[in-house]
């Protein structure tokens, strides 16, 4: 595997585990409420405007997934679809990045 392909999964490893780790103590702290999650990215203006940028940002980066992806014939990146809104952007995009690289027979 290239350096640059390990860093891309690190990132996606740290992507996925460091934010979660905040969703954990909000979650442990206020009950597993999706609900009051959503809720709780709309208490202010600062809130609301990261939340409609990542929103954007999971959008454009899924059309960018599926458009290249059918062009490359790479299947395995559409599991960077699901990382993307399960998991969030931070995942999602280093993700796609390291299959992306991965040689494709």
């Amino acid at each position: 595997m290239s350096p640059l392909r390990l860093t891309y999964l690190i990132l996606a490893i740290i992507g996925a585990l460091w934010p979660m780790s905040y969703f954990y103590a909000w979650f442990a702290e206020n009950g597993w409420s999706l609900l009051g999650l959503v809720e709780a990215w709309q208490v202010n203006d600062a809130t609301k405007g990261a939340a409609t940028n990542l929103l954007i940002t999971g959008a454009a980066l899924t059309i960018w997934i599926i458009a290249e992806t059918r062009i490359r014939k790479n299947w395995i990146a559409f599991w960077a679809i699901p990382a993307t809104w399960i998991i969030g952007i931070s995942c999602g995009l280093p993700l796609y990045l390291f299959l992306r690289t991965r040689p494709v027979t």
